[in-house]
């Protein structure tokens, strides 16, 4: 311990760290000045690897950069130009269908028309078709999911999964690294010796290459035969099943997709598998011709931190602009930053009902307290905050005048946002969006309104807790 003490207090020990911090700090902002496109996130980076020596310049390294961006650009697929087709044009209201124009523009998806949505509430409903049709599968499975747990609800998947891979069914399986268990994946392995192809997502050993909890893949996609999809915000694992976890499930909603969408979902996976594996899958099961099985307009919506980044964000903001009636918002995790704050607001003073349902308690505690902490914030914003009691829900759903809707694995959150890569499907129906507004009245009807005031008047400390908790909301 002496020799060390005395080595750190030699001349050449100082001069040697001093030297060190100042390179890498101006190795860092130069970093932060030539690729933070949002001013606040380059203040607060060039702030903390300059206070905070050498320790900022760690934290930057693990967290502050975006791994994936040029790989990400370099994907395409030979199936872009099937998924364009002709343009169609909605119909529907004139200001929704203004608000379709406008969803083409920054997805850059075109729209598709004849398709048919299944809501399955919980896993109780979900898991038995999602099992059915693995099991009845005839050519090909694809399968995504950010949590795959190795237990009563992952070990029946992954047997179904398998069993279709000894059968002949070609079988690709995409776990985040992150969301399945970085260390010990068990049902990752378990797959992989029963003859499943799976890979996980952003997996490295590499530490100059490792994301860790940023840029998860947080996609929830089942696709059968390319004729049948699944998404929506449920995982794979014994929490989601009242039969297997009783009063301790997570309520949330998932959705059975037949028609020209389950392209768009294919297309998601597809390009996700690419990335990861190198792997085109260009066979002609992944991609036969499908006909109309219903009256839904839909779009997919994939968003991420590479070329994807900030489509939801606009996507969600065209939204509250141009609707007139109603905007109700469904989400387990709300943090939205100033810019859809401004436009929650803007909606309000236009006379737009707008109601925002969320669990009473979240699952995440640091969360919890960012979340109230920055919901003090709404006290003057024109909104209906109404929170639900336990069972949990994970639900992600808003719906717009009756008529548009959002749905998927996307929560209102920086994490969602710009963190992690999501899939949503925008629908225009009057139909399904009449099923997701009796949906959301079944989460109003138990809840409570939430007075911000509440929130204001709280003890000091409670105060101070949440307020520190929302300065986390970039890594939320």
């Amino acid at each position: 311990m002496f020799a060390f003490s005395a080595l750190w207090s030699s001349p050449q020990a100082q001069a040697l760290a001093a030297g060190l911090y100042l390179l890498l700090s101006v190795i860092v902002t130069i970093d932060v000045l030539l690729k933070k496109s949002d001013v606040r996130s380059a203040l607060g980076w060039v702030g903390l690897v300059w206070l905070a020596p050498i320790l900022g310049s760690i934290l930057y390294y693990l967290l502050g950069i975006n791994r994936v961006t040029r790989r990400a650009l370099k994907l395409r697929l030979d199936h872009e130009q099937a998924l364009s087709g002709t343009a169609v044009r909605p119909d529907a209201a004139p200001h929704i269908a203004q608000l379709s124009d406008v969803s083409e523009i920054i997805t850059q998806c075109a729209l598709t028309k004849g398709n048919a949505l299944d809501i399955l509430e919980g896993g109780d409903a979900a898991y038995p078709p999602m099992l059915a049709a693995i099991r009845e599968a005839k050519t090909c499975i694809a399968m995504s999911s950010y949590i795959f747990r190795n237990d009563a609800a992952g070990q029946e998947f992954a047997e179904a999964l398998v069993a279709a891979a000894q059968r002949g069914v070609m079988v690709r399986v995409l776990l985040d690294s992150v969301g399945a268990g970085y260390l010990f994946p068990t049902i990752y392995y378990r797959m992989k010796r029963g003859g499943v192809v799976a890979a996980r997502f952003l997996h490295t050993w590499l530490p100059w290459r490792m994301p860790f909890l940023n840029m998860r893949n947080h996609r929830k996609l089942l696709i059968v035969d390319g004729r049948m999809g699944f998404v929506g915000g449920i995982n794979i694992g014994a929490e989601n099943s009242a039969r297997l976890s009783g009063e301790r499930r997570i309520q949330d909603v998932h959705f059975r997709v037949t028609g020209p969408a389950v392209k768009i979902v294919m297309d998601g996976f597809a390009r996700d598998w690419h990335f990861t594996t190198d792997e085109t899958l260009d066979e002609d099961c992944w991609w036969p011709d499908l006909s109309a099985q219903g009256s839904a307009f839909s779009r997919g919506l994939r968003s991420g931190p590479d070329a994807d980044i900030y489509r939801l964000e606009a996507l969600l903001g065209a939204a509250l602009t141009l609707a007139q009636k109603r905007v109700r918002i469904v989400t387990p995790y709300f943090l939205p930053d100033s810019s859809l704050q401004f436009a929650i607001q803007q909606a309000g003073l236009r006379g737009v009902t707008v109601e925002i349902v969320l669990p009473a308690n979240s699952n995440q505690r640091v969360m919890q307290w960012a979340m109230r902490g920055h919901l003090r914030f709404f006290r003057h914003v024109r909104a209906t905050i109404i929170t639900h009691p336990p069972p949990f829900d994970h639900t992600k759903l808003c719906t717009v005048d009756g008529e548009w809707s959002l749905i998927g694995s996307s929560n209102w959150d920086a994490r969602s946002f710009r963190l992690n890569f999501e899939f949503d499907l925008e629908i225009i129906d009057k139909d399904f969006t009449a099923r997701l507004d009796a949906l959301i009245d079944t989460r109003t009807a138990r809840g409570m309104v939430l007075d911000p005031d509440m929130l204001v008047a709280e003890r000091v400390w409670l105060r101070l807790r949440n307020a520190a908790a929302r300065l986390l909301m970039p890594y939320l």
